[in-house]
């Protein structure tokens, strides 16, 4: 099957500034549905695995898209490397949202998008923004978690919190990179401001779209427990988890083979399989 890629897409989005986007479909007239990968903390859309994981959505009849958060680090000129530390220093849960926005639009209007038919799949912090997003617009008939946090609040605690509203700043260390990553206290600010907006666990309980929580029991940075949460806050979701998987189910930076791991294999299995059952033939 022949699929196109189109990458580096430059997303305009007035809010924030300029970021890319990839888009990646099959040859077919038919109209296929949007699904959007939504990359986490310090993730971007070209990390490990995902463009692997891009091209068998494609395969399967998606027209699927990866897209760089404005503020995730990367920048317009270098979408590998976390180039400009002072913009993520200064991104934000509101910028994320828009920016999530922007994507939806840009690509609803392509002409081999079926607009009835959006799919959000977040992963670990990406997550928490896909399920405030599925809650807010109701254009998006399906919402998938990977490795998902099942709350935003997740800033320093007590002594850690007071020295970073002092210092209106702390470092986290990128363990790959060694980059000292900046986090300004703005963004507990802009969560403090819209907090009700943030409540994953609110957007949880009172999305509408068809719902799958994917999660590894072996996650090293989220724990399950977060996927059986958001579970329970969400009865007619369904839970799927995969034994001894990790938090990006077997990928890393770098990617050097030419197959994805097999915890992300099946993890690209189900979704398929449920965006299929759910929503394509429903």
């Amino acid at each position: 099957m022949q699929i196109t890629k189109r990458q580096n897409i430059i997303i305009s989005n007035p809010e924030t500034r300029d970021f890319l986007a990839d888009a990646y479909y099959p040859g077919t007239n038919e109209k296929l549905p949007l699904v959007i990968f939504v990359h986490g903390y310090k993730g971007y859309k070209d990390w490990g695995a995902w463009d692997l994981m891009a091209e068998k959505f494609a395969e399967a009849g998606f027209f699927f898209v990866t897209f760089n958060f404005s503020h995730n680090g990367t920048t317009v000129e270098d979408p590998y490397n976390f180039a400009d530390l002072e913009a993520f220093g200064n991104n934000n849960y509101s910028k994320e949202l828009s920016d999530l926005g922007a994507v939806i639009d840009y690509f609803v209007a392509d002409e081999k998008v079926d607009d009835q038919k959006i799919i959000l799949i977040g992963h670990s912090r990406g997550g928490g923004i896909s399920i405030i997003k599925t809650y807010e617009d109701e254009r998006i008939n399906g919402l998938i978690t990977l490795a998902s946090i099942d709350t935003l609040e997740r800033f320093p605690k007590n002594e850690a919190f007071e020295k970073w509203k002092e210092a209106g700043v702390y470092y986290v260390v990128n363990g790959r990179t060694k980059q000292e990553m900046p986090h300004y206290y703005q963004f507990y600010q802009d969560f403090e401001k819209d907090e009700h907006r943030f409540d994953v666990e609110r957007a949880t309980e009172m999305a509408k779209a068809h719902v799958l929580i994917i999660h590894g029991t072996n996650d090293e940075s989220v724990s399950v427990k977060n996927a059986e949460h958001l579970h329970i806050l969400n009865p007619n979701s369904e839970l799927y988890l995969i034994e001894n998987a990790n938090h990006t189910f077997g990928a890393k930076e770098p990617w050097e083979e030419n197959e994805m791991p097999k915890d992300l294999n099946e993890v690209v299995e189900k979704c398929v399989e449920f965006i299929n059952e759910k929503i394509v033939n429903e």
